[in-house]
């Protein structure tokens, strides 16, 4: 069973009821995780997305230049 990251609590998941792109959301401390493979589990922190698609935005476009 994966744990959380942030808070080292057991998330529970149940990989027959989750499809990629599912958020889940960390009991104790509320951290939300994409499920971005099933077969196996596999999630990544929506915070690290966030953060991914920030540094996208900062960066100059053809169409700026």
């Amino acid at each position: 069973m994966p744990s959380c990251v942030e808070c080292e609590n057991d998330l529970d998941i149940d990989v027959d009821e989750v499809a990629e792109g599912d958020i889940i959301t960390c009991d104790e401390c509320g951290t939300e995780y994409e499920v971005v493979g099933v077969e196996p589990l596999e999630l990544t922190c929506v915070d690290d997305l966030d953060e991914a698609d920030e540094d996208e935005e900062d960066l100059p476009t053809d169409e700026e230049e």
